[in-house]
């Protein structure tokens, strides 16, 4: 079995970067290119809700971007705010995160569903993992329209 603690730990990390005065809820994304690159996301909202974006789809808008387009994995990781007393952000998880449907479709677009793997860290270090047909089964994509 991939050991996915680096792809983990990145995405727990990417969260520090997130902008969240709104909901305070905190989430970063780490993308695993077929190469072994890993590009980061975070969550950035805004008060005009609509205008944010999920830490999912700013990891992948990077990444397309840059130029890759072949993915084998992505991590996500978010919680609560939660400082220690020194006002640094804490790298504790209160509840896994899963990629809401907006970016299952955009990650649809450019992996193959059945072997894409989408994990999520969840308290106590436990990590969940599915592929994205699992999370998003039915799903339509760029053969549907050929």
């Amino acid at each position: 079995m991939e050991d996915y603690s680096r792809l983990l730990e990145a995405a727990i990390k990417a969260r520090h970067n997130s902008y969240a005065p709104y909901s305070h809820f905190r989430v970063g994304a780490a993308l695993l290119t077929k190469s072994g690159e890993i590009i980061t996301g975070c969550n950035i909202e805004n008060a005009s809700y609509p205008a944010g974006i999920c830490a999912e789809r700013t990891a992948l808008v990077k990444a397309v971007s840059e130029g890759k387009r072949e993915f084998e994995a992505i991590a996500v990781a978010g919680s609560l705010e939660q400082f220690d007393e020194a006002g640094v952000l804490k790298d504790e998880l209160t509840a896994p995160a899963f990629p809401c449907g907006i970016c299952r479709q955009m990650l649809r677009e450019f992996v193959d569903p059945e072997s894409f793997l989408v994990l999520t860290a969840a308290e106590g270090g436990k990590v969940l993992k599915y592929t994205l047909a699992q999370l998003l089964p039915e799903s339509f994509g760029p053969e549907n329209l050929a």
